[in-house]
């Protein structure tokens, strides 16, 4: 698996999967419990992962819908 977007911003997490999965891009949101635990403060941004067939596809859906940089 390979990490292809992080955040902790729940909205964009959220858009970001919605977007993969649109695509048939399964990905896996990882570090969801370690947020929780560390009180919602958002210190700890969440991670969004592919497998490593479809990490540069999930890269480039992210970066022509605004939420990669394209560097």
């Amino acid at each position: 698996m390979e990490e292809v977007f992080r955040s902790n911003n729940p909205v964009d997490l959220s858009f970001a999967t919605a977007l993969l999965s649109g695509e048939d891009i399964s990905a896996v949101i990882f570090d969801v419990h370690t947020s929780v635990i560390e009180g919602s403060i958002g210190i700890l941004p969440r991670r969004v992962m592919v497998t490593s067939e479809d990490a540069v596809e999930a890269r480039r859906i992210l970066v022509d819908n605004g939420l990669l940089d394209p560097s």
